[in-house]
C-alpha cells in the first residue's frame, strides 16, 4: 500500500484464489499487507462484487468461502450504476478488448473506492492507470537486522 487515501486495497478475483493456497505469494502478500496495517492502522481488505462473484464461482467449498470473508471481514464493495458508467468508459478508453469487460468492472469498482488494486495480472490492470486505477504493491520487507561488531 503506497498511495490508497482511504488505506483500501480490493483484491482481485487471483488474490482471493490465493488466499487459500498456504505460502502462495498471493497469501504471503495479504499477510504483509496486514501486518503493515496493523502498525499503521490503516490498512483494509475488500473485493469489489464482480471479483468476489468470480470467486464464487470456484470451485471453492463453504469453508474456502468462509475463510476468505473472514479475512475481508465481509467488506464487499457492491457494484452499481456508477461503477457501470466508469467500466464501460474504462473499456471504451482502453481499446474496447473483447476479454477486459470483467477487468474493467473490476477496476471501475476499485477507483471508485478509491483503493488500491492487488492482482496478479498487472500487466492486464495497467491500462487503467491512465484513468484513476492504482495498482498495489506489496509492503516492502524490513531491512535485515545489521550486525554489530
Amino acid at each position: 500500500m503506497r498511495g490508497s487515501p482511504t488505506g483500501m486495497i480490493h483484491l482481485d478475483t487471483n488474490y482471493l484464489i490465493g488466499l487459500l493456497v498456504k505460502g502462495s505469494p498471493q497469501a504471503l502478500h495479504v499477510d504483509a499487507w496486514l501486518a503493515a496495517g496493523q502498525s499503521l492502522a490503516a490498512t483494509s481488505l475488500a473485493a469489489g462484487a464482480v471479483a468476489w462473484t468470480e470467486f464464487l464461482n470456484g470451485p471453492v467449498s463453504p469453508l474456502e468461502v468462509s475463510r476468505t470473508e473472514a479475512v475481508l471481514q465481509s467488506r464487499i464493495v457492491p457494484f452499481g450504476r456508477p461503477e457501470a458508467v466508469l467500466a464501460a468508459e474504462l473499456f471504451n478508453k482502453t481499446g474496447r478488448r473483447r476479454g477486459s469487460r470483467f477487468d474493467c468492472l473490476i477496476a471501475a469498482t476499485a477507483t471508485l473506492a478509491q483503493a488500491e488494486i492487488a492482482t496478479v495480472n498487472q500487466s492486464d490492470f495497467n491500462l487503467f492507470t491512465p484513468h484513476g486505477l492504482k495498482l498495489a504493491f506489496p509492503p516492502l520487507p524490513p531491512p535485515p537486522p545489521t550486525s554489530r561488531s
